[in-house]
């Protein structure tokens, strides 16, 4: 009789992680509709601000909403001195390197050939857990990963002359992005076995906002040039991008796992495309509308093969 009780509870705990996983890539979805459209916020705040200074002001506000939220629901203790090597790594690579490599490449290649290489996140995640901890993606998760590749050609327009236009130090820096957002996944997803959703967030949030506070105080523009057009885009960069944009990455990284939570990231080219199209007059062909959907199919049924 126990043996049943306990073969039951374990039923309904698995049952209970499922939904958890279905609720989360549901989420993550939301996440990268609003990355989406952070991306137009974005470019027009960076006619002001450079863009470490951009980091460092839309993380401001996310770490106001975050910390809020820290201290009225979660009680659990807030840091382990062990754990700061992990922490600056992650804050490191995949908030201050990465979005300083990704902002700077575009001086030297079109954002269409940058995105491109950006789409080739999700391989190098494949080989990390393949040389690192020896888990083997299947054909369908290699097959679909490349789909959702060339899909993202499509609907970006991607046309193959611009390789040629990428200098070697956007073609470096575009690859940094690649294995920074790497480490970042799989820094702050075993961090995450250590701490709650909100308090990683939050502690990661502090140091980013610590570390750039002086480089903020040095370079940013006078107080005149922060108009309420400015003020609002960074208001919703941070509180919906990175406040609760980011809250949500770490709880996917926990549910299910940095290779599957970044290929959500495929999804990007088709949500900053939508909101281009809807706020700044921008055109889609109907062979983008074919890519877009072969993105989200394929993306779709490679997420369904990592969840298994």
């Amino acid at each position: 009789m126990a043996g049943e009780n306990l073969g039951k509870r374990e039923m309904t705990e698995q049952a209970e992680f499922q939904k958890s996983k279905r609720w989360m890539c549901f989420c993550m979805c939301l996440a990268v509709t609003a990355w989406g459209l952070g991306y137009v916020f974005a470019k027009n705040a960076l006619e002001v601000l450079d863009p470490l200074c951009l980091v460092f002001y839309k993380y401001v506000v996310a770490l106001a909403l975050v910390a809020a939220i820290r201290f009225r629901n979660d009680r659990s203790r807030p840091f382990r001195k062990k754990d700061i090597w992990l922490l600056l790594a992650s804050v490191v690579f995949g908030e201050i390197v990465y979005f300083y490599a990704e902002y700077s490449a575009l001086a030297f290649m079109p954002i269409s050939l940058l995105t491109i290489i950006l789409s080739f996140t999700p391989i190098v995640a494949i080989a990390i857990e393949a040389v690192v901890y020896r888990r083997l993606a299947n054909k369908k998760v290699v097959v679909g990963i490349f789909v959702c590749v060339a899909g993202i050609a499509l609907v970006i327009g991607f046309d193959w002359h611009v390789l040629l236009e990428g200098r070697i130090y956007g073609y470096l820096l575009a690859f940094t992005c690649v294995i920074c957002w790497n480490v970042y996944n799989f820094v702050t997803a075993s961090l995450h076995e250590r701490y709650t959703t909100v308090t990683l967030t939050l502690n990661q949030l502090i140091l980013v906002v610590g570390m750039l506070l002086p480089y903020a105080l040095a370079y940013s523009p006078p107080l005149a040039e922060f108009t309420p057009a400015l003020i609002g885009g960074l208001l919703y960069i941070g509180l919906i991008s990175s406040g609760l944009g980011f809250l949500i990455l770490v709880r996917a990284l926990h549910f299910l796992g940095p290779t599957t939570t970044v290929l959500f990231s495929n999804f990007l080219p088709v949500s900053a495309t939508f909101f281009g199209w809807l706020l700044l007059n921008e055109t889609i062909a109907p062979l983008q509308c074919v890519g877009g959907a072969v993105v989200i199919g394929a993306g779709y049924v490679v997420i369904k093969e990592k969840g298994k």
